[in-house]
């Protein structure tokens, strides 16, 4: 098995991050395509970028995360807004509403 940072564009961190979402093969990756695997790391915590998001859609297809341009971003844009949409951490309570829970602000 390959890591996941033998994809393009993908480093130790992008390693890191997939990893906490259960993701950790190249392998695993590439079955579960871009969206399932980002939803994934929403859901696991990791704050959506659009930048990130499109730099792995290019590098499951072999490209650089800068080849993205035109009408193809626009495009991903629309798929990457729907996931943010659809797709919530698993705990989605803010911080300061921990803060508050904690010391009994906030009805329980």
């Amino acid at each position: 098995m390959s890591s996941v940072s033998a994809i393009p564009n993908l480093g130790p961190k992008s390693e890191e991050v997939f990893a906490r979402a259960g993701i950790n093969s190249a392998e695993e990756l590439r079955e579960l395509g871009a969206d399932a695997a980002y939803s994934k790391l929403i859901q696991t915590g990791t704050r959506p970028h659009f930048i990130g998001y499109y730099a792995l859609v290019m590098g499951l297809q072999g490209r650089p995360w800068n080849d993205c341009q035109g009408d193809e971003k626009k495009a991903l844009r629309k798929r990457f807004d729907a996931l943010k949409a659809t797709s919530k951490p698993a705990d989605d309570t803010t911080a300061i509403e921990k803060i508050l829970n904690e010391i009994g602000v906030v009805a329980r």
